[in-house]
């Protein structure tokens, strides 16, 4: 899958970019609309990243004339601007999703996989499994053994992630650019608070435990 972000913060762009590379896709950025249009027009993207407030050509512009060329890339916009009015003026503009400033990753992650979904009419799972271990997309709920375990949200965002990657070790980084938003302060332990707050509820009351830690790098969830 290859996703084109067109943004010119270079911030938002890095946070957005390497955190889609590590899920899987292929990616190019543009840091004006301008070059984005001509990316769009010249590579079969699956899906679009794109900024309002571009130099050169704006957003909204930028997805009119690419839908008057008839391409149909989904596109999702990103927009520090939250009113009705402009989360209308994006979708008339040919937008078919909107993500407001700042987001967390794992948000614009799930809006991208939706949109190529709808798109090619494909067909995600809406449970993963590991092991005995079973994490219910849809109602939101998170057995092991049969035996219910109760989750926060974030605590359920890391399980999905590392039930996601099973088998990989994912970093710190990872996790931080795929649970909190870009603007988070790397320079804490939450991550590791955070994992062991899971691993105390799917990990404590079983003689085997799934979520292993490799030193010096991250941590990684393997069936038992």
């Amino acid at each position: 899958m290859r996703v084109l972000v067109v943004e010119d913060d270079n911030k938002i762009a890095s946070f957005v970019v390497k955190g889609l590379k590590q899920s899987g896709f292929a990616v190019d950025h543009c840091a004006d609309g301008e070059l984005g249009l001509t990316f769009a027009q010249s590579t079969p993207y699956d899906a679009a990243v794109v900024d309002v407030m571009l130099p050169k050509v704006d957003g909204l512009s930028l997805i009119r004339k690419l839908r008057e060329k008839g391409v149909r890339i989904p596109v999702i916009i990103l927009s520090a601007k939250a009113s009705v009015d402009d989360r209308v003026r994006g979708l008339q503009a040919g937008g078919d999703d909107y993500l407001t400033k700042p987001f967390a990753f794992s948000e614009l992650l799930a809006r991208i996989q939706a949109l190529i979904r709808r798109s090619t009419n494909a067909v995600e799972p809406t449970r993963l499994s590991v092991g005995d271990l079973t994490l219910d997309l849809l109602a939101r709920e998170v057995q092991r053994g049969g035996q219910p375990i109760e989750l926060q949200s974030r605590e359920f965002s890391l399980l999905e992630y590392l039930m996601r990657n099973a088998g990989r070790v994912v970093t710190k980084t990872m996790i931080l650019e795929h649970i909190w938003d870009y603007s988070f302060d790397p320079q804490t332990n939450v991550v590791d608070v955070l994992v062991h707050r899971l691993r105390s509820k799917v990990d404590k009351d079983f003689a085997k435990k799934m979520i292993q830690t490799i030193r010096g790098v991250g941590y990684v969830i393997k069936p038992v």
